[in-house]
């Protein structure tokens, strides 16, 4: 009897229970129960930038509503006032205008009169060559759902969003991840509630757009801008492969079709989405060996968030309060594993080679082992930190800050081969992230801790001390293990004891960056000569020993020197002329390179050849 209750108990609940077939039904009825709200967007001169709104609003006869715009964009933590770029709102219904008042930055209040449906126009400039922005002009128009719509305040259930866009004569097309509305007509889409459209840009104009199917599903690739320069047919082989090995990854496709939207407009950039990703890039990148594996890794990032993070994410990242920051500590996992996997998984789909990747790998841990920030702020931290801090750098932040990405991406590394050595190549990060999945990518999401919990469970061993000091301390990684992988590490001195103090200048290389002639301080290492003798950003460098240096001669004069020596600068500060007296010291060694060990014994060389295979 004592296990006859609890399953007496158990049958009952389940009785009790709905299921979610039941639960989606419900939640189709009730959007079926719901009058939508209706955008329709024109660009009657899109050469001006504007789109004009109108929107069929219902009220539901409530004497007073109110509208409201988002302040940021999922997968882009910075609040970005979007409402800056709203102007002329208005309201009417039947032809009588409403009273309106702006009473929040982001938030109108409409008195409605009782209407069961009022009319707002509003129009919305766009000129930000984001991924995360509108951009619009007489070629083609790039939407976001955030800067673009405003909805009923509060009203964040499943109500239907409907957009129709009547295009300027010389556009052709539009396409969206977002379902096409009822009745086929052209430019006409359906959201099923506010978070799907937001999370759902549309492109217009005449873009390239190429199509492929993988598991019965339909990808879409959107090129606006080939130019007669990029090849998009050529892309299309390798961005297939990528989505076979990533969907492989996960045992599952998630969406009813996928779409990459590809802007080639000399900028650059990458934002994902439930059922599609935004990039930017350079009409002359696929040109060269290295600016393609730059946009193919960036693809195959983007892609793998339709599963990582859009659906398996931290707890904190929805539902989402769409007016002020939604702050977690797990963006590591959000963004710096899928950047490991990004690169690794390009790897395994044969996109880019074996050594391509391991450069891609080593110029992660180069970049991270050369930020002094490494050592003031742990990744945990600078992801909780990351809406006041990682969008808005200044020249200090490489001293008090790290990326996420960047540490989370070689944490990710280096608890990959942990959990390997621990389960002897039983199991590895990647069954981690898949049983992420099957446990979190409900509703809830997974917590710090919990996806700690699982790390360990997978390893079969407590790795909470491990996990502690890689994520919530500031104690330099340890890469010893790399070569339990068949792996070694150079980290090599430059080939000339080149004298070093640590400043990057705007007049001289590598920036190149005109200063109107000046040789200009624009960042100062923390731990280095020139920040211990206290020269700061905005110092002009005038002379190094009383003789004149210009941006042009700064390398060539350098290289008079060498560690060391003791050199007066002579710096001009808020037009003040003043000596400063620094000591050269020889240029810091840098990771150059990750390479397989020739001297890795059989064991190990299987390890490699495994964690690179499919």
């Amino acid at each position: 009897m004592r296990f006859l209750v609890p399953s007496l108990l158990l049958i009952l609940a389940a009785m009790s229970i709905p299921s979610e077939a039941d639960a989606q039904q419900a939640r189709a009825q009730t959007r079926a129960a719901l009058t939508p709200i209706r955008y329709t967007l024109t660009f009657p001169a899109p050469h001006t930038h504007y789109i004009e709104v109108e929107a069929q609003v219902p009220t539901d006869r409530h004497p007073v509503v109110e509208l409201d715009m988002a302040v940021w964009t999922p997968g882009s933590y910075l609040v970005r006032e979007y409402a800056r770029n709203v102007e002329q709102v208005t309201a009417e219904s039947g032809g009588k205008s409403l009273g309106i008042t702006k009473t929040l930055k982001n938030r109108w209040r409409i008195e409605t009169g009782g209407a069961p449906e009022i009319v707002v126009r509003y129009r919305v400039y766009g000129r930000e060559m984001t991924v995360r922005t509108n951009f619009v002009d007489a070629d083609f128009a790039l939407l976001n759902g955030a800067p673009t719509f405003l909805t009923l305040a509060g009203d964040r259930g499943p109500r239907p969003h409907e957009v129709t866009l009547q295009l300027p004569a010389n556009w052709k097309t539009s396409i969206s991840s977002l379902p096409d509305a009822p009745g086929g007509a052209a430019h006409r889409y359906r959201a099923p509630d506010y978070d799907t459209l937001v999370d759902s840009p549309i492109v217009a104009g005449n873009p390239a757009i190429y199509t492929f199917t993988v598991q019965g599903v339909p990808h879409f690739i959107v090129n606006a801008g080939e130019g007669g320069i990029w090849d998009g047919q050529k892309t299309v082989d390798d961005v297939k492969k990528i989505v076979e090995t990533i969907a492989g990854f996960w045992g599952t496709v998630p969406y009813e079709k996928y779409v990459f939207f590809n802007l080639i407009t000399e900028a650059n950039g990458g934002l994902e989405h439930k059922n599609a990703c935004t990039l930017m890039t350079s009409r002359w990148k696929a040109r060269t060996r290295r600016g393609y594996v730059d946009w193919i890794t960036l693809v195959s990032h983007e892609f793998f968030h339709a599963w990582n993070v859009k659906r398996l994410r931290p707890a904190e990242l929805g539902p989402f309060d769409y007016d002020r920051e939604n702050p977690t500590r797990s963006l590591w996992v959000a963004e710096g594993l899928t950047s490991y996997y990004g690169d690794l998984l390009a790897a395994r789909a044969g996109v880019i080679s074996r050594d391509e990747y391991l450069g891609e790998l080593a110029s992660l841990i180069a970049e991270l082992q050369s930020t002094p920030g490494r050592l003031s702020m742990p990744v945990e931290d600078a992801s909780f930190d990351a809406w006041i801090r990682y969008y808005r750098p200044d020249e200090n932040s490489p001293n008090v800050s790290i990326s996420y990405y960047t540490k989370g991406a070689v944490v990710g590394f280096l608890l990959d081969i942990e959990i390997r050595r621990a389960t002897n190549s039983g199991k590895s990060l990647d069954d981690v992230m898949r049983l992420a999945w099957q446990r979190y990518s409900g509703p809830r999401g997974f917590t710090p801790d919990e996806f700690r919990s699982l790390v360990s469970e997978v390893a079969g061993q407590d790795l909470g001390a491990w996990l502690q000091q890689a994520l919530a301390s500031t104690t330099e990684l340890d890469y010893s293990n790399v070569s339990w992988l068949g792996l070694r590490i150079r980290n090599d001195s430059p080939p000339t004891a080149r004298p070093w103090l640590g400043l990057t200048l705007t007049g001289a290389a590598p920036t190149l960056k005109n200063d109107g002639g000046r040789l200009v301080v624009a960042q100062v290492r923390r731990g280095s000569p020139a920040y211990d003798a206290g020269v700061n950003v905005d110092d002009e460098i005038l002379a190094i020993d009383d003789y004149r240096v210009r941006p042009e001669g700064w390398e060539a004069r350098l290289d008079a020197y060498r560690p060391g020596d003791r050199v007066r600068l002579l710096v001009a500060r808020r037009e003040r002329i003043s000596p400063i007296d620094v000591a050269f010291v020889p240029e810091p060694a840098r990771v150059t390179r990750i390479e397989p060990d020739q001297a890795a014994d059989a064991a190990s060389r299987e390890r490699l050849a495994t964690w690179l295979k499919p």
